[in-house]
């Protein structure tokens, strides 16, 4: 008997059919991956398993028992929780106070036992495999750190059936595989996984099962030996992708940007000389906290510079603030679209211009026409899937968000553009098509500096690769002699091997 069991499950917005029908089987102590394209229907999938939707057809059953009613409330007491890739936590209260406040449950009155609440928070992450303090502010912690105090609580709430949703996504491979020890302990305590990711290498090492979702419908089910990742790729996009990293041969020119012993204090920048040439792709490496991104601020003025030189173009240049970024072509998509490259509830033209208001304005007021011109050359360019240039760009899917903040930028027409984990979290196909963009940008002459704790993009999409390491860069690598060890041992302090 399945644990979890949803048959022909159907759901619409606004006349638009997200779920077509969907069936999908959750097994005791099995990790059943469940994939497909943003947009394929495995949010809406997840939000009526979880009780947060109510489907217009179609059966849930857990434990053999047919669900009606469903609420949150009522999937928390059948066993169901979820862990989102961002995570639900309150910043001002600590680990402790957030583990308590999803398990316990007691008058306005009852006194606190700091000290048991403490032990048992203590006690649930050494089950998650974390030696993370109850007592620290939930503010402090990281997002793999975060990921795990919620995985805390669902294992606090007995959870049977436990939902994660792109939980590797900010995390480094050592994270990774405590992920996958925590998730294996689970799975022999006879809790069913449902496992949600975008990195395809990742369902082969620890699926049980697969299924593919591809326009609200459900495609196939399959055991994992009896699929391989090119097969997987073709179900979900329904057509052979025959490059994921579509690097052509672009005539690379003059220096463009050119850092000598950069350093920020602020941002823990230390003397870095970098340079990036007119349509050189310079990939960005290194581990979490190694200063990529705050490399990449301190170029755009975020986190000002306060020793060493940039120069664009051979002449020095102070880049005090974003103004003057933009001022100087300098465009920068950051790392979290959500909270800083794009505003969820503003319309795509407004988040296309939002860099370039002067290019639509007309004696100081913006010009509806010229707005929504801007917004349609792009819309169009990068294959934005939208019924309308004045959606909230918060309806659209993952990899459709990341083409609005890419656009933004474009639109200042960059001489140097800065794609801080340009792919994260995005579907395969549209990954493939970010790619693609940034290899036309290079063909007309744009300097990009790409960041990715993916190696595989880093490998694939590089003419050069600066590995940074602690604040500074550790060494440069040409495309030719990097391999993932050299990157690696660069990263991690060590001489490239």
């Amino acid at each position: 008997m399945p644990l979890l069991e949803a048959a022909a499950i159907t759901k619409s917005f606004a006349g638009v059919q997200a779920l077509k029908g969907v069936s999908f089987e959750l097994r005791e102590g099995e990790v059943h991956a469940l994939i497909g394209e943003n947009g394929a229907g495995k949010s809406t999938l997840i939000k009526v398993m979880t009780g947060a939707l109510t489907p217009d057809s179609g059966t849930l059953t857990v434990s053999g028992h047919v669900v009606t009613h469903h609420s949150p409330a009522v999937a928390r007491s059948l066993g169901i929780a979820a862990v989102y890739q961002q995570p639900a936590l309150f910043a001002h209260l600590t680990v402790a106070e957030n583990i308590a406040i999803s398990l316990e449950s007691a008058g306005l009155w009852r006194r606190v036992d700091w000290k048991s609440r403490g032990a048992r928070a203590r006690e649930l992450l050494q089950r998650a495999g974390s030696t993370i303090r109850p007592e620290r502010l939930v503010a402090t912690l990281s997002m793999p750190e975060q990921q795990i105090v919620e995985i805390a609580k669902a294992i606090g709430a007995n959870a049977r059936i436990l939902i994660l949703d792109e939980p590797t996504a900010s995390l480094e491979s050592h994270e990774v595989e405590s992920l996958f020890q925590v998730i294996a302990t689970l799975r022999g305590k006879g809790v069913g996984i449902i496992y949600i990711s975008h990195r395809l290498e990742e369902i082969s090492a620890i699926a049980d099962r697969v299924t593919v979702l591809r326009d609200g419908q459900s495609v196939d089910t399959r055991s994992r030996g009896e699929v391989d990742r090119a097969e997987l790729i073709r179900m979900m996009v329904g057509r052979e992708v025959s490059a994921i990293f579509p690097k052509r041969e672009v005539p690379i020119g003059y220096v463009v940007l050119e850092t000598r012993g950069l350093g920020s204090w602020a941002a823990g920048v230390r003397d870095v000389s970098i340079l990036v040439r007119s349509g050189e792709i310079l990939g960005l490496a290194g581990l979490v906290g190694s200063g990529r991104t705050q490399l990449a601020e301190t170029l755009f003025g975020l986190t000002p510079a306060d020793s060493g030189e940039i120069l664009l173009r051979g002449a020095a240049v102070r880049i005090l603030s974003p103004a003057n970024a933009i001022a100087l072509r300098v465009g920068y998509v950051p790392e979290d679209r959500r909270q800083h490259g794009v505003v969820l509830e503003l319309a795509i033209a407004h988040n296309t211009s939002l860099a370039s208001l002067q290019a639509v304005s007309r004696r100081g007021m913006i010009d509806p026409a010229l707005e929504c011109q801007l917004a349609r050359s792009y819309v169009e360019r990068l294959r934005i899937k939208t019924t309308s240039l004045y959606a909230e760009t918060g309806s659209l899917s993952g990899g459709n968000q990341q083409k609005v903040a890419l656009s933004r930028w474009l639109a200042i027409r960059p001489a140097v553009l800065i794609l801080d984990e340009p792919t994260q979290g995005v579907d395969v196909g549209s990954k493939a098509e970010i790619h693609r963009i940034m290899v036309d940008l290079a063909e007309q002459g744009v300097a990009i500096i790409m960041i990715s704790s993916e190696l595989p993009e880093i490998l694939g999409m590089s003419d050069r690769i600066a590995v940074m390491h602690a604040g500074k860069v550790a060494g440069v690598l040409s495309r030719e002699e990097a391999t993932q060890q050299r990157i690696l041992s660069l990263a991690l302090g060590s001489v490239a091997a």
